[in-house]
Parts: structure tokens; C-alpha cells; sequence
């Protein structure tokens, strides 16, 4: 039986300062600046110079359109982006996203290990394959050992990590009018390795793992709330939902979008016209900074990735997990005790042993960033179909039924991934 008293306190809006407010959005848009990302921006930087800037101004709403949707399907059904397709695609669909999510994850987050034991070799000296197991046993250990609130609030701090790349960009010397210039006029790439760069920097900015770790987040934090709070909110509980997940999304995608654009301009002003047409990874551009900037710049960026490698790491794993989980039905999240969510745990703990593993088997990790990457290009369009086909039914999602004018953007986003897929697969194909 429910008091007065307490109905009355669940009809209640929850009131939250901005930093209370941030959490899951947070999360994801500052594990969306990986190592693997950083080479991503740091490649279009180095080889389109300052055109490459308004890629990032294209990319901001589409990131805060796309996470904001897959933030109001978990926080509504408290289930992820996965355990929705479960209940309403074919299995087979199911299946096969989920294989290709922990496929790309798993060499995602191996190649940012790498990318970590690398910068910390460059760093200090030693034995390179041992920083990478113990940064893999550092990410499970975060996971597993933190409770939900404790991990979001390590999250929050580790963030300013992150500016570590502004205060690099902040080393050389800037013409602000031309970087004005490009970040507001377009300039469309038009040979094969600069279209593929522009894609390379859309799929690592809007990819399936994210949405699926932003709503398996918004999921656990809603099954955590009173039981008269948890799912079908009234309407002004549901008003005050979506305030904090807007501000959530939006601060967290505008620190993705604002380091990655720092990693652009700074990769733009040294290496641009100097770096041959190979693929950069993060420790190479580490490196390749000291000659244009000084040993204070590489500092910084190296450390910037030891950061975002610690943010991103975790994340992937996560991520595989909950996909996986999700799609079997078992218990998931990490606000669980490890012993209530074994197969879970399970799967972080199998998820990381196998991307440690592939920095001890001589595989070529731009390679397999590159499948990575071309895997996430794949998924995205479908993903996102689904995700808004599910996030417009009011039976679903009850007070947070997608608004009109989130729906539009969101079938824009849709419709731009699509396109960047087909180039995508025009430079694989000429």
C-alpha cells in the first residue's frame, strides 16, 4: 500500500544540480575520445588540415540527437538498446549485432590498450606488453570493484583528463582566422583517402557501442530508483527526466566534440603537409609532436591518451557485455555485485583477456582499428532504424515518446550515416 505521503513524493521532480545531473552522457561522450579516436581525428588533422574542422561542428547535433534516444529507450523501459531488439526484431538480427558489437569492441578496446602500453613505453621506459595486462586488469578492476555511483564518480574527474589536448593545442602557435573559416564553410572531401578519413572521424563519433552503453546505463540507474520512480513516469516526473538527460547528452557530446576538435587543430598546425599518407595511431602522433611543438606538447597528448585509454577501456568492455547479456536474458549491470551478474562479469573479464591477448599475437592494429571501424559503419544504420522505430511508440515508451521535432533529427542522422556508409563503401570498393 502507497502513502499519501510517498505518492506525493514520487510525483515529485527529483531536483539535481548540473553536476549531479551528469552521469551516463558523460560517461559516453568522453569514452567516445579513445586512443583509437584520437588517431582517427588525428589523421584527419594531419591530412586535410583545417578543412577537417567542420566535421566536428557537423557531428555535435547528431551525436546529442542519437544519445539523447538511445538515453530516453533505456531510462523508459530499463533495458538497453540490445534487450529492446530483443523483444521486438528477429533473433537473427539480434544475433548478428550482437556478434559484430563484441567482435568491434573487443579489437577496439585491444587496440587502445596497445595504444596505452605504447605512450607509457615512450613515457618512462620498460616493458611495453606488461603495461598493457596491467592497464587491462586496472579497467576490470574498475568495473568490477566500484559500486555504479563510485565508478560514475570517477568518470566525472578522470573527464579532466581530457584537456590535456587543449592544453596542447594551446602550445603552438594557431592562425584563428583560418580555423574560424574552415570550422564554418564545408569543404567536402573528394579523392578515396580523404572521403575515407571523413568517415573514419563520423564512425568513431557515432557509433553502435555508444548507444548501447548510454541506455544500458540510464537502464540501471532507472531499475536503482524507488519503485514508484523506476518506469512510465508521470508527466512531470517524465519533464524533469528528459531535462536531465538533455543536459547529461549535451555536456558530455559537446566535451567529445570539443577535445576532438583540440586533437584536429593541434594535428592540423604540426603535422599537416609533414606526416606521409600512412595510418597514424595515437602513439605515433604522440611522438611525431615532439619536433613540431617541444617534449611539453607530447607530454601532454601522451597523457591525454593514458586518460581517455583508462575512460574508453572500460566502456568497451562493458558495452560487449551488456550487448551480450542483454541479448541471453542474463542478469547485467555494474552496479550489480559481481556475484549477482556472473556471466556478465564473466564476459568483461573474457572481453579484455582476448584484446590483451591480440597486442601479444603480431596483429596489425591500424588494420584491425580499420575493420573496426568498418564494422561500426555497418551497424550504425540499422541500429539506428531500430532504435527509432522503437523510440516513436508511445506503448514503449510511455512520457518519453520521442518528440517530433527529436524524431525528425533523428531520421536526419539516419539518413547522413546512411550516406556515409555508401561512401564508406565506394573507397572500399575503388
Amino acid at each position: 500500500m502507497v502513502s499519501t505521503e510517498d505518492q506525493a513524493g514520487a510525483d515529485r521532480p527529483p531536483r539535481l544540480g548540473i553536476f549531479r545531473s551528469l552521469g551516463p552522457g558523460l560517461i559516453s561522450g568522453a569514452s567516445d575520445d579513445d586512443p583509437s579516436g584520437i588517431a582517427a581525428y588525428a589523421q584527419a588533422g594531419a591530412m586535410l588540415g583545417y578543412a577537417a574542422c567542420w566535421i566536428m561542428l557537423l557531428c555535435y547535433p547528431m551525436m546529442v540527437t542519437t544519445q539523447e534516444i538511445s538515453a530516453r529507450i533505456g531510462r523508459a523501459t530499463g533495458r538497453g538498446v540490445i534487450g529492446i531488439i530483443a523483444r521486438h526484431y528477429p533473433r537473427w538480427l539480434l544475433d548478428s549485432i550482437v556478434a559484430l558489437v563484441v567482435f568491434a569492441n573487443v579489437v577496439n578496446l585491444g587496440a587502445d590498450l596497445g595504444a596505452m602500453g605504447s605512450v607509457l613505453h615512450m613515457l618512462i621506459g620498460g616493458p611495453e606488453h606488461l603495461y598493457v595486462v596491467l592497464f587491462g586488469i586496472a579497467s576490470v578492476a574498475l568495473l568490477m570493484l566500484l559500486t555504479f555511483d563510485r565508478y560514475v564518480g570517477f568518470v566525472k574527474w578522470m573527464t579532466f583528463s581530457l584537456f590535456a589536448y587543449f592544453a596542447t593545442a594551446f602550445t603552438v602557435p594557431l592562425p584563428w582566422g583560418q580555423i574560424a573559416y574552415h570550422t564554418f564553410v564545408p569543404e567536402l572531401p573528394h579523392d578515396a583517402p580523404s572521403i575515407a578519413v571523413f568517415v573514419a572521424v563520423m564512425g568513431t563519433t557515432i557509433s553502435p557501442y555508444l548507444f548501447i552503453w548510454q541506455a544500458s546505463l540510464e537502464a540501471e540507474r532507472a531499475r536503482g530508483l524507488p519503485k514508484l520512480r523506476r518506469f512510465g513516469p508521470n508527466a512531470a516526473l517524465a519533464g524533469a527526466e528528459v531535462n536531465r538527460i538533455r543536459i547529461d547528452t549535451f555536456i558530455g557530446m559537446a566535451v567529445a566534440t570539443l577535445i576532438a576538435y583540440a586533437v584536429i587543430v593541434t594535428t592540423a598546425a604540426t603535422l599537416h603537409g609533414m606526416s606521409s599518407s600512412g595510418l597514424l595511431t595515437a602513439a605515433m602522433v604522440a611522438d611525431a609532436l615532439r619536433p613540431a611543438t617541444g617534449p611539453l606538447a607530447e607530454l601532454l597528448f601522451a597523457l591525454g591518451i593514458l586518460g581517455t585509454g583508462m575512460l574508453a577501456v572500460p566502456m568497451l568492455a562493458g558495452s560487449a557485455a551488456y550487448a551480450l547479456a542483454e541479448a541471453r536474458g542474463w542478469p547485467v549491470g555494474i552496479a550489480r555485485a559481481p556475484r549477482e551478474a556472473r556471466a556478465f562479469n564473466l564476459f568483461i573479464l573474457i572481453a579484455t583477456m582476448a584484446g590483451v591477448a591480440m597486442n601479444f599475437a603480431h596483429i596489425n592494429a591500424i588494420l584491425a582499428l580499420l575493420l573496426s571501424a568498418v564494422i561500426n559503419g555497418v551497424m550504425a544504420v540499422p541500429v539506428l532504424v531500430m532504435m527509432m522505430l522503437v523510440a516513436r511508440r508511445p506503448g514503449i515508451m510511455g512520457q518519453l515518446v520521442l518528440p517530433k521535432r527529436i524524431e525528425i533529427l533523428g531520421w536526419i542522422t539516419t539518413a547522413i550515416m546512411g550516406a556515409t556508409l555508401v561512401g564508406l563503401l565506394s573507397t572500399l570498393t575503388s
